[in-house]
């Protein structure tokens, strides 16, 4: 395998302003006013449907993503989790799918949740109680203070409000917004005229799928009248019942990319899984269902099951997220705890509450051990892990945006960090990280470098995961899809596979990508091994990939995963 060499220097990166990096992606430029080879670029690019219209998703259409560097500024250590800083940036843990008392199927308090994702090590959660009637109605307004006093009793946890959206004519997701005055308005506005639930919107039509769409676009144009500081909209258990249909995603994502950023790669409710009596003994993720009138036709069965405890959109290698990063969309994963009520806890709901006219139930109260509930704490199995310049909620959501972003489950690993270099180039906090954009000469040699702390501490299981193997998928980068249903990526495949030798700290591999000449993603998974089988697309393209979860026989601690969002690489 080639690692490049030293003589190899930083100029062969584009580096500057936007229009500095090419002035054939910048539309802003006239044809008429571009250089000849530029003129022939933009041309080139247009035909491929990487530029114009239908490509405003994509990274060659938005040139900022492409440099998306590390940090060389040191912004200090705030108080809390480990927050070890790896490639320049603070890498802060979180959760963005919650729920509390303030949900019709939820039972703790805030505060019951702040303390638990604290104490497991989480630096920021968001609290997103389901959108309904009496949460449009009272909820939203009722839980704020609850917000404002778990900030106030907990000052290094970023404790964000947000909702669990009923997407018309979809599943659900989270929304959420930088704290400030406004944010219970804006969500509150938001939730009573673009819920599904509230505005009867849930069956698949167009209507309603432009409901969704209305949904985002008014988030972000309330960050751009500055109610807001931010929003952020992420896809919560896409194919759980297969009503996510992949022309919907793209909607979403072309409504307002600054807004539509993502999909959980993982779902909560991973206890779920953990066999009979001990546990459940039902589904990873609640993922049991089959095929419904609204689901989308051409998902296959094996869709409505978890996959290493991922979703199917995301564990297929050459799937549904693979055919959203070849054509050069930025949209990102996350995995959750999904918390409702929680595994082992013994609480159960206050005995006088009345929700529907109370907007929350009572205070819980001592209960029977929780053999069977399906969740976990935040922080207890997932994590979501952002690369953030400082410890601070607008930190945190533009990390989020800029897709700088690792999950795993069961503490698998203590620490990563993915660059993409100009081969040779060894310059502290150099090269690309997650969620950013190489751009290139043509010609020029590439390469990742891959930096992984390893687990040192017991998780919550009381074991210390070893880290079996990573592998390396890439993909090229085609241009717009012509069928915005299409959910596969023909050229996706596990390109390198790294044994992990045991004893080690931390771990470093290199993987060269030679000259490149042609646009391409790299993503990044990694397991404990203990269960694997050649991916849905075969042997060829992923030979040891995650086995499909079986209800009834499918511990979560037994089978753990990590996955890293993509870095773009685009020669010029």
């Amino acid at each position: 395998m080639g690692h490049g060499h030293p003589h190899h220097h930083h100029d062969d990166i584009v580096t500057g302003s936007a229009a500095d990096a090419s002035p054939a992606v910048d539309l802003s430029v006239p044809d008429r006013e571009l250089s000849p080879a530029d003129r022939s670029r933009r041309g080139f690019l247009r035909n491929a449907g990487l530029l114009g219209a239908g490509a405003a998703a994509t990274v060659l259409a938005t040139p900022e993503l492409a440099h998306a560097h590390g940090p060389s500024e040191d912004h200090g250590h705030a108080p809390g989790g480990d927050r070890g800083r790896t490639g320049g940036f603070q890498w802060l843990a979180g959760d963005h799918h919650i729920h509390t008392q303030h949900s019709s199927d939820g039972m703790y308090r805030v505060l019951d949740q702040a303390r638990h994702a604290h104490a497991d090590g989480l630096d920021w959660m968001v609290v997103t109680d389901h959108g309904s009637a009496t949460h449009a109605k009272i909820g939203v307004e009722i839980v704020n203070p609850d917000i404002v006093d778990a900030r106030e009793q907990l000052k290094d946890l970023l404790v964000f409000q947000g909702l669990e959206w009923n997407i018309p004519a979809a599943e659900h997701g989270t929304v959420f917004v930088h704290p400030g005055r406004n944010e219970v308005a804006v969500l509150k506005e938001f939730e009573n005229a673009y819920d599904g639930s509230v505005r009867n919107a849930g069956d698949s039509t167009p209507a309603n799928e432009a409901l969704a769409i209305a949904g985002i676009k008014f988030l972000g144009d309330a960050v751009r009248r500055r109610r807001v500081d931010a929003a952020l909209f992420l896809a919560n258990h896409p194919a759980r019942r297969g009503v996510d249909s992949p022309h919907e995603i793209r909607a979403w994502r072309d409504a307002d990319p600054t807004v539509a950023i993502g999909m959980e790669g993982a779902p909560g409710h991973q206890a779920g899984g953990i066999p009979k009596p001990n546990g459940p003994g039902g589904a990873r993720g609640i993922y049991d269902n089959n095929p419904s009138a609204q689901s989308f036709p051409g998902y296959p069965l094996e869709s409505y099951r978890t996959w290493g405890g991922f979703d199917w959109m995301t564990a297929t290698v050459g799937g549904l997220w693979d055919s959203l990063l070849a054509e050069g969309r930025a949209w990102w994963i996350t995995a959750n705890s999904d918390s409702h009520v929680n595994y082992l806890d013994t609480a159960q709901r206050g005995p006088n509450g009345n929700f529907d006219a109370n907007g929350r139930y009572d205070d819980p109260v001592h209960g029977p051990l929780l053999l069977g509930a399906n969740d976990f704490w935040p922080g207890q199995y997932s994590r979501t892990h952002v690369g953030a310049t400082s410890f601070a909620y607008k930190a945190v959501m533009d990390g989020l945006r800029a897709g700088r972003v690792w999950v795993d489950h069961g503490g698998l690993i203590g620490g990563l960090d993915v660059r993409a270099r100009v081969a040779g180039d060894r310059r502290p906090d150099s090269g690309t990280p997650l969620g950013g954009s190489l751009v290139v000469k043509r010609g020029t040699k590439v390469e990742l470098t891959i930096d992984i702390d390893l687990a040192q501490t017991p998780n919550w299981s009381q074991f210390v995961p070893v880290l079996a193997r990573v592998d390396v998928i890439t993909g090229r980068v085609t241009g717009p899809v012509a069928n915005g249903d299409t959910f596969t990526a023909p050229t996706a495949r596990v390109a390198k596979s790294f044994e992990v030798k045991r004893g080690s700290r931390r771990v470093s591999f290199t993987y060269s990508f030679g000259a490149v000449n042609e646009p391409f993603y790299v993503r990044l998974r990694g397991t404990d091994g203990n269960r694997t089988a050649p991916g849905l697309m075969g042997a060829a393209v992923d030979p040891v990939g995650p086995a499909m979860d079986v209800p009834g026989d499918a511990d979560p601690w037994t089978d753990l995963w990590f996955y890293a969002n993509p870095i773009f690489v685009l020669p010029r």
